[in-house]
């Protein structure tokens, strides 16, 4: 908890059988990308149900206007980190780029080594989500997603993709990564959605 906050101050924030933790875990399948030039080797792609797609390159994704957001995260595997403050490209900012088709009721989020993320449109526009390339004031390290992450916070932190490099909007719901490995389609904190069959 941060300093100062008791307890009893903290306990409507944090889900049940969390523990709230200062430190920053790091948790990912797989290996960590790395980019020797962000120009050439990174872009980021908006497809699926839009009018016309586009891909960005990283100095026009970095150009958009930025935000700001403090939120807390959970994390399926049982922490909660509170009073997170991150700096990014807020999803509304992102949308403004494309025409959604009507029929579009889900967004897959595509991230680097072919890992997704899927959730119901609603919730991927919902305020105060962002695409991040800050935390608590410092760069990403690449562990923790650099050059860019999604942050959802009011679902488990494995909907918040690392290393993001695109958005589908889907008509119908997918199955991403951990979805697929048994995970909960949607994984909210609250209802301890984690697995499949909760």
């Amino acid at each position: 908890m941060s300093v100062g906050q008791s307890t009893e101050q903290t306990k409507d924030r944090v889900p049940p059988n969390q523990k709230v933790t200062t430190g920053f875990p790091v948790l990912h399948y797989g290996e960590v990308p790395t980019y020797t030039d962000l120009a050439t080797q990174w872009s980021f792609r908006i497809f699926g149900l839009v009018e016309e797609e586009m891909t960005l390159s990283y100095e026009q994704i970095m150009a958009l206007p930025k935000g700001n957001t403090t939120n807390d995260i959970h994390c399926v595997t049982g922490w909660s980190k509170l009073d997170n403050v991150w700096e990014g490209i807020p999803v509304e900012e992102i949308v403004k780029l494309v025409k959604i088709k009507p029929e579009a009721k889900y967004v897959m989020l595509h991230a680097e080594h072919g890992w997704t993320a899927n959730m119901p449109l609603s919730d991927f526009l919902t305020p105060g989500n962002l695409f991040a390339s800050k935390h608590n004031g410092e760069e990403l390290t690449p562990d923790h997603g650099w050059p860019l992450r999604f942050v959802i916070p009011h679902l488990y932190f494995w909907k918040s993709a690392k290393w993001v490099r695109g958005i589908e909007f889907l008509e119908k719901d997918k199955q991403g990564f951990w979805e697929k490995n048994g995970y909960h389609m949607y994984g909210s904190p609250w209802k301890e959605q984690r697995f499949a069959w909760d």
